[in-house]
């Protein structure tokens, strides 16, 4: 996500600075001043965001691997060192990468950005991008502008998470269809939630009342049914669809199980299944994206059949697939 905002702000000429744990060879030679540090480390942080007129905080602790307390200190701690280094340096603009996760608790149709934080979370990704997302947001006032954007299910060519572990699972015939009946989702193909982050920019500096302290949701608005969404990322990678089944009480019960013991013994391994997980591909969640089409124009200009052909090409490039 971070990088096509990066290639879509390059487009349009802007001077960029990036901030992450490492430097990417891919962005030597654009003319962008990379730094490097940890979002927990806030004098390092300050000294990269000094001179700029926007931050789109994009960096995140994503996956359900790991204790609480290390999804805290990325995703709140660093969260709440970004908002105070936007003070400190009056920076005035500030677009958050949140996630339609922070709302989820048992699947949602249709629903907007009325829908309330759970009371509980299955997972702590969600449970700490909810908290960091709430600090945005009640920011925003003043010298600072905020809002919040929650793209659903981020996929697309460069993804070095999702896309191999799961082509690496099929691969080992791991992988499990979770019930029988047609669950339907949002997806976000990743140009698409790029660019309304540049769009919720723009808002912001020609009518900043449209947006600040607002989350929006983004998709493609179209509804995919989970599994046919997952067979077509295979067959992108040049697999088959996922053939067995696993029954949607028992894979429940099992994603509990799974959580109860990695807590219990600290396990650093991920596990195969969690209960968020299993909630998340046996329910229906896909949310109204109306407001971000009113408020700052935003309209998936890349479908899913062109997003998926694109990203076969670059599965065939990166993992010598369909050869």
């Amino acid at each position: 996500m971070g990088y096509a905002i990066v290639l879509q702000l390059l487009e349009k000429k802007y001077e960029i600075h990036t901030y992450s744990r490492s430097k990417y060879k891919k962005l030597e030679g654009h003319g962008i001043h990379q730094h490097e540090g940890n979002l927990t480390d806030y004098n390092t942080l300050k000294t990269a965001m000094e001179g700029c007129d926007a931050v789109f905080h994009v960096a995140a602790k994503t996956g359900i691997q790991g204790n609480y307390s290390s999804f805290y200190r990325t995703n709140v701690t660093g969260t709440e060192n970004i908002l105070k280094a936007c003070s400190e340096l009056n920076i005035p603009h500030l677009i958050y990468t949140s996630s339609a996760s922070v709302v989820f608790s048992n699947g949602s149709e249709g629903m907007n950005e009325s829908m309330p934080y759970p009371s509980r979370f299955d997972a702590y990704y969600p449970q700490t991008k909810a908290i960091a997302e709430a600090l945005v947001l009640n920011a925003s006032g003043g010298s600072l502008i905020t809002c919040s954007l929650r793209p659903h299910l981020v996929w697309g060519p460069g993804d070095i998470h999702f896309i191999p572990r799961l082509l690496e699972k099929r691969s080992k015939n791991k992988l499990r269809r979770l019930g029988t009946k047609k669950y339907l989702v949002d997806v976000t193909y990743v140009d698409n939630a790029a660019k309304a982050h540049l769009q919720a920019f723009e808002a912001m500096l020609n009518h900043p009342d449209s947006v600040a302290g607002k989350a929006y949701f983004l998709s493609q608005d179209e509804p995919i049914a989970v599994h046919e969404f997952i067979d077509r990322l295979l067959e992108s990678g040049g697999l088959q669809p996922v053939q067995k089944t696993l029954n949607l009480h028992t894979a429940r019960i099992i994603g509990w199980l799974m959580d109860r013991v990695v807590r219990l013994f600290r396990l650093e391994q991920e596990p195969p299944l969690t209960l968020f997980i299993a909630k998340q591909l046996t329910s229906s969640h896909w949310y109204d994206i109306s407001a971000s089409k009113k408020d700052f124009g935003y309209k998936p200009s890349i479908s899913i059949d062109k997003g998926m052909r694109q990203l076969k090409k670059w599965c065939k490039h990166e993992f010598n697939t369909h050869s």
